[in-house]
């Protein structure tokens, strides 16, 4: 097997890159990272360097793993930004790290897409490839749970994120059915008020998204991330490329859903799926609505997941209040090594230890369901 690694995705042919993929995740395929980095929304430039590990055997691709090299840590959602705070302390360089990922997308996935090899064998190439190019560690984030034996200086570190699961229900109410009798009601109620305040809600998916509709969104898509001080990730190439430019693929895997005040679009969230997960990506708005947030990233996507039969609901990180609304604690594993020799066990009793405050709090959020017992 010979490993190379390439600083642009169109080195690497299309189909290639298809027959390793068996994953049908939408943000997997080949079309969603070349939209990447043709927009420059993930460049060097913005501290995304394209640094893709290509496996090969008798001229055969039989692995990819899409991978970034790294001066900053924003966009990955494992943060890490004690460790380089740690390191620039005691004056030792923390970056470029290599991060296997999908840019600004925490989304459990395979990481390494292959038909014959497994995750962890790519173990030791990394560590080679980073002691032999002067890179000062490889993370591997959002991967399904490594269950072998982990080498002594990996570790895994754990975070909690809140899906909704599809168990067979026929209807929104017969999901409800399965709650306690107040959130039940509480939940009623504030999809009642969307109407009440003269709101309506469409849905529109892959070629009815037109150019002002997806114009729309990148107008919210920006305020959603000024308002919190700081610039958004991708640009609006990014969102053209995969809508209009892909219908084959990615094009076909999108959701739009747009609220309306009977005189103008006020909010609206993105969502991509495949047969099996719903995928909640961004959301914003122009005006405030008391439970819009809720009813656009939550409740019609679970409405959405029941009518077409998908199995989980996956609508991003972070967020207790999604808990009363019937999304569950799940954790998510990632992979991590260091080069810096003295600060690996300092780094292994952080991940402990987290691991630890990430078990308990896990069961802490299970007890506050709303489902009844």
């Amino acid at each position: 097997m010979n490993i190379s690694f390439i600083d642009n995705i169109n080195q690497i042919n299309k189909l290639d890159w298809q027959q390793v993929n068996t994953s049908p995740c939408p943000f997997l395929q080949y079309d969603y990272f070349e939209a990447l980095e043709n927009s420059q929304s993930a460049s060097a430039k913005q501290g995304w360097q394209a640094h893709h590990l290509v496996a090969t055997t008798t001229n055969k691709v039989t692995a990819v793993m899409p991978m970034y090299l790294k001066s900053h840590s924003w966009g990955e959602y494992v943060f890490d930004w004690d460790w380089a705070e740690a390191f620039k302390r005691h004056k030792v360089d923390y970056y470029p790290k290599l991060v296997a990922t999908v840019p600004f997308t925490p989304v459990t996935s395979n990481k390494l897409l292959s038909t014959e090899l497994q995750l962890d064998k790519m173990f030791s190439p990394l560590i080679e490839h980073c002691q032999e190019e002067n890179i000062n560690s490889w993370h591997l984030l959002y991967c399904h749970q490594i269950e072998t034996k982990l080498p002594k200086d990996v570790y895994e570190r754990n975070t909690v994120q809140f899906h909704w699961f599809n168990r067979n229900y026929e209807n929104f109410d017969h999901f409800l059915d399965n709650f306690t009798s107040r959130k039940r009601k509480n939940t009623r109620k504030e999809r009642l008020s969307i109407a009440q305040q003269g709101l309506t809600v469409r849905r529109l998916m892959s070629d009815e998204i037109t150019e002002q509709d997806l114009k729309f969104f990148y107008l919210t898509y920006q305020i959603t991330y000024l308002r919190r001080g700081h610039q958004p990730h991708l640009n609006y190439q990014f969102f053209s490329q995969l809508v209009f430019n892909n219908h084959e693929t990615n094009g076909n895997n999108i959701l739009l859903i747009i609220a309306n005040n009977s005189y103008e679009d006020v909010a609206c969230s993105l969502f991509f799926y495949d047969d099996k997960q719903l995928y909640g990506r961004y959301w914003g708005c122009t005006e405030q609505y008391n439970n819009l947030h809720f009813e656009l990233c939550y409740y019609q996507g679970i409405e959405f997941c029941i009518k077409n039969k998908l199995q989980r609901f996956n609508p991003g990180t972070q967020g207790e209040h999604k808990i009363q609304r019937g999304f569950e604690p799940v954790l998510t594993y990632s992979y991590h090594w260091i080069k810096h020799t003295p600060f690996r066990e300092a780094v292994k009793n952080f991940c402990l230890e987290e691991q630890r405050s990430m078990l308990m709090y896990q069961q802490q959020c299970q007890k506050l369901l709303p489902f009844k017992q």
